[in-house]
């Protein structure tokens, strides 16, 4: 559903009215299921795009995942990002229909991290087809699921069934979600949500001292100085000028320190290679963004957690999980790496560029 849908608009109101910054997220799924991958890499896109936002407190966000949108919801249970703080699923959809690829079900993932609050609010009246993933995602998440239930709900009973019980549900969902960005109810019971406290920033740009206390100062009478001004110094015979080689040998010596000194993306990338050589796939997929695409030398391409899952487990389960780093160079968001693989016996030589935004892996190319 498009984003100016007045049941978003009006979520997205009540949100502002309780102190939060709500954000609607128009996705390709309006066109069509088979457009579920692209659905998931521009909601990721948006979220970046809203942390980066001045007016976001970009450690506190949390997703809310409506109807078709809950087939997006299982990569985000899957991968918790720190700055995660709950996910929300209003009448949703949870299993794709046959032939359709999809990416981790939500079933599959509920409860991988006990510390995630994540609400479902379950309409009584519910679709056939959509009511079954439902009771098994509910089955599957057991205490690690809160549920608000609208026993006369239909689906969209947001916006087809102005009754109490729908309003009532709409206002205790987000109650949850205020709380769960980690506020507490007021001394009226309303949950109040203040502006994020102001972040601490490094700057090369001076701060002023604090004014000191004023003190008198005796005016000194006015007379010769009592300094003696030195004889003007002999003019210096200028220089040679410096070969051209000493600044540009500099110059090379400080790029090369920019491109090996450690930066986040590269600590990022050596967390997913120890994860690699302790052949944890569960903390190495945990690097990846949930919708990485990563190239294998011989062209074949991933793109999500799930994919990523299927091409590595069998690696890790045999324990082929040794890499030689050679050399690496980092820049910015980027590592380039000259990297060794040990399998099967053997050592295949390769290049592999990692880049690393907010934290996760989202792109990966290895050439042989």
């Amino acid at each position: 559903m498009p984003r100016e849908w007045p049941v978003y608009k009006g979520y997205a109101t009540a949100a502002a009215r309780r102190g939060l910054v709500a954000a609607v997220v128009d996705h390709s799924l309006i066109h069509g299921l088979d457009r579920l991958v692209a659905a998931a890499d521009e909601v990721e896109a948006a979220v970046g795009v809203l942390r980066s936002d001045p007016r976001v407190d970009p450690d506190r966000v949390g997703l809310w995942f409506f109807s078709g949108a809950g087939l997006l919801a299982g990569e985000w249970l899957d991968s918790r990002p720190d700055w995660l703080r709950f996910v929300a699923l209003t009448y949703p959809l949870l299993a794709t229909p046959p032939g359709v690829d999809d990416l981790v079900t939500a079933a599959e993932v509920i409860g991988k991290h006990k510390d995630l609050p994540v609400l479902l609010t379950r309409a009584g009246l519910e679709r056939e087809e959509l009511a079954g993933p439902v009771a098994e995602f509910v089955s599957a998440g057991g205490a690690a699921l809160d549920i608000i239930d609208v026993p006369k709900g239909h689906h969209g009973f947001d916006m087809l069934d102005h009754t109490e019980e729908s309003r009532a549900a709409v206002t205790k969902a987000l109650d949850w979600a205020i709380a769960h960005l980690g506020e507490e109810p007021g001394d009226d019971g309303k949950l109040l949500v203040p502006p994020p406290a102001a972040k601490k920033t490094t700057s090369t740009r001076r701060t002023p001292s604090a004014a000191k206390p004023a003190t008198a100062v005796k005016e000194a009478p006015a007379g010769p100085a009592t300094r003696q001004t030195p004889p003007p110094a002999p003019k210096a015979t200028p220089a040679p000028a410096a070969p051209v080689q000493a600044p540009l040998a500099d110059l090379g010596m400080a790029t090369v320190a920019a491109v090996t000194a450690d930066t986040p993306a590269a600590r990022v990338i050596s967390r997913e290679h120890a994860a690699f050589d302790a052949h944890d796939l569960e903390a190495f997929l945990a690097m990846y963004s949930p919708t990485a695409r990563i190239q294998l030398a011989d062209g074949t391409e991933l793109k999500g957690r799930r994919f990523l899952r299927e091409h590595y487990s069998p690696r890790f389960n045999a324990g082929q999980c040794k890499t030689e780093v050679v050399q690496r160079l980092m820049l910015g968001e980027w590592v380039v790496e000259h990297v060794v693989s040990y399998d099967d016996g053997g050592s295949t030589p390769q290049l592999g560029l990692y880049r690393v935004v907010d934290g996760l892996i989202t792109d990966v190319e290895f050439r042989a």
